[in-house]
């Protein structure tokens, strides 16, 4: 049976921590692509991810790589690329800079990969993901960001912080732009069933969604050179494994909305359900009034941050 063959374009932290595990899942081939000046790096990370094999026991080829042609007829590519955020510096600050550098990268998969389902991991997440759309052509339903998965976790992981609980207990839905504007959906919060209202007063849990929003910039601000890598390629990972294993996983992600929540064709967080199609079906919850008014304050701001991009980009 034919492996998958999957892309990981950027041989930053990002992309090579998803093309390990990846790789330790048994997920496909891998190629790990970078530019010219960075190829050794994405060749020598691969080598080195490789020769880890007889050790982890995972049958996969590796490849690093900066020629596309290396990379045609994937089934998923990963789009990593783009510059990192600094301390101090907003998702903002990065859109000239990574809308240029995905544009790029989108026009070198539709020619190499026409049917790939392409995942964006590159900040400012949600201009990024309808970028690579607008670019590519491709159905919206094979572009899809990777935030929601993201997101989440950061917020199961902190509720399971609070209450000293099992991170497997604590059930969570985020939706919206990715940042700032994140909305929590309390009536889809629960620990091991039980709803989170009543295991952590109103006030706390609000701290714990700051914190949530929050999350990136809190380790950038630790790491002081970096920005955070494993969470983002583990959820990256899972993205990858329910589109090759064809899983159907409902999980949130940043999907292309048109009548779904009255969003009129912009990239958001909602829940999904993710199989070998891309985006194979939106779920549209019924919010309350106050988690519809924040999701609405969230995509207005997704709207600001594309109409600034295409400014940018003509």
């Amino acid at each position: 049976m034919r492996r998958a063959k999957i892309t990981v374009v950027g041989a930053g932290n990002v992309g090579a921590t998803t093309a390990h595990w990846c790789a330790a899942a048994e997920l496909g081939d891998i190629v790990l692509l970078d530019i010219p000046d960075l190829v050794g790096a994405a060749q020598g990370k691969s080598l080195d991810l490789f020769q880890a094999s007889p050790i982890v026991g995972f049958d996969a080829r590796i490849t690093g790589t900066s020629d596309y042609k290396d990379t045609a007829d994937s089934d998923v590519v990963v789009i990593t690329a783009g510059i990192a955020r600094k301390p101090g510096m907003s998702r903002d600050d990065l859109l000239s800079t990574n809308a240029k550098i995905v544009g790029s990268v989108a026009e070198q998969v539709k020619r190499t990969s026409p049917q790939a389902v392409v995942i964006v991991v590159s900040n400012p997440l949600d201009a990024m993901v309808q970028r690579a759309f607008e670019v590519t052509g491709f159905a919206p339903q094979r572009v899809v960001g990777q935030a929601g998965v993201l997101d989440t976790a950061r917020y199961r992981a902190f509720l399971a912080m609070e209450l000293n609980v099992s991170v497997e207990d604590v059930s969570a839905m985020l939706m919206g732009g990715h940042g700032d504007t994140m909305v929590p959906i309390p009536s889809c919060t629960s620990v091991g069933g039980i709803p989170v209202t009543q295991l952590i007063d109103p006030k706390r849990l609000e701290e714990i969604v700051t914190r949530t929003r929050n999350g990136g910039a809190e380790i950038v601000g630790l790491l002081k050179t970096g920005s955070a890598y494993y969470a983002p390629a583990a959820a990256t990972t899972q993205m990858v494994e329910a589109i090759v294993r064809d899983k159907k996983r409902l999980i949130p992600c940043a999907a292309y909305c048109q009548k779904e929540y009255g969003v009129g064709g912009y990239y958001v967080g909602v829940p999904v359900v993710l199989g070998s199609g891309g985006v194979e079906r939106i779920i549209e919850l019924k919010l309350s009034a106050e988690e519809q008014a924040n999701f609405k304050k969230s995509v207005d701001a997704v709207k600001e941050l594309v109409a600034a991009m295409a400014k940018l980009t003509g």
